[in-house]
């Protein structure tokens, strides 16, 4: 598949996982916590095959441990998040904080923004501001950003570590593999479960995550850290959309404005001119 179609598959991915934890643990009811670790789980049991099938385990030393971490402080506080937030939304908080914690990142490892990277991260954080505040359609949960935000810090330090994968397949699935004890743990403390919400989990855990971040892992290397950052501005747009349509979410004016405020200051301190 070309370079193109394989980003294109991997932004589906990451919009069907705020769409499907929304479903599982919103409107199928599923425990937070079940639902976090049927989804590590089932991604950890897809990847072993995979990389099974394939031979050859890499090591888990220090460098995959940290990774697994991130992994995990992304994983948990997302679905916690979407007890309260639309998946469209909580989408655009992700991304919105994703790509704030690579460009500090990236300023920390000794890149040196340009003042238009400067003001384009202003004008996508004046979006993210203007989401957060209350309207007379538009209240979020504060809890539920702060969860949203924590998991965008984590997302964003697992993106910044897939740059320098050789094995995405192999690294990906000892990530998922480390942290099975601690699916274990979750699933055990969970409480309430339904039947469709277990299938929303296994598929948002096998398939969009374990087989998705695999993927990213693999795309990563081939593009520049911009064109990462830009493809990814389609993520909450996929993810409103399919939210309203699959999950009758409204998708009021402040959420339009916000998303165009906070992907166009993305878009500006990515895209070169």
């Amino acid at each position: 598949m070309p370079l193109f179609g394989l980003i294109a598959v991997v932004m589906i991915n990451f919009a069907a996982n705020s769409v499907l934890s929304r479903a599982g643990i919103y409107v199928f009811d599923m425990d937070t916590l079940l639902f976090s670790g049927i989804r590590l789980a089932s991604g950890a049991a897809m990847l072993a095959v995979l990389v099974s099938l394939r031979g050859g385990w890499p090591r888990l030393d220090r460098n995959r441990g940290l990774t697994a971490g991130a992994l995990l402080i992304y994983l948990v506080p997302f679905s916690l998040a979407y007890l309260t937030l639309p998946s469209g939304v909580g989408a655009l908080i992700l991304f919105g904080v994703v790509q704030i914690t690579m460009f500090a990142g990236s300023a920390m490892a000794g890149a040196h923004p340009t003042r238009r990277q400067w003001i384009g991260m202003g004008i996508a954080m004046t979006g993210l501001s203007w989401l957060l505040l209350p309207s007379q359609t538009l209240a979020l949960d504060g809890l539920g950003v702060a969860f949203m935000a924590l998991a965008g810090v984590g997302w964003g330090v697992f993106s910044l570590r897939g740059r320098g994968s050789r094995d995405p397949l192999g690294d990906m699935g000892i990530s998922f593999v480390a942290l099975l004890p601690i699916a274990l743990v979750l699933m055990v403390l969970g409480g309430g479960w339904s039947l469709s919400g277990v299938v929303v989990a296994v598929l948002c855990g096998g398939v969009t995550s374990g087989l998705g971040y695999a993927l990213w892992y693999r795309v990563l290397p081939q593009i520049a850290a911009t064109t990462g950052a830009v493809a990814q501005l389609s993520v909450p747009v996929i993810a409103i959309i399919a939210g309203a349509i699959l999950l009758g979410e409204v998708i009021t004016f402040d959420i339009v404005m916000a998303s165009v405020v906070v992907l166009g200051g993305i878009g500006v301190a990515v895209i070169r001119r």
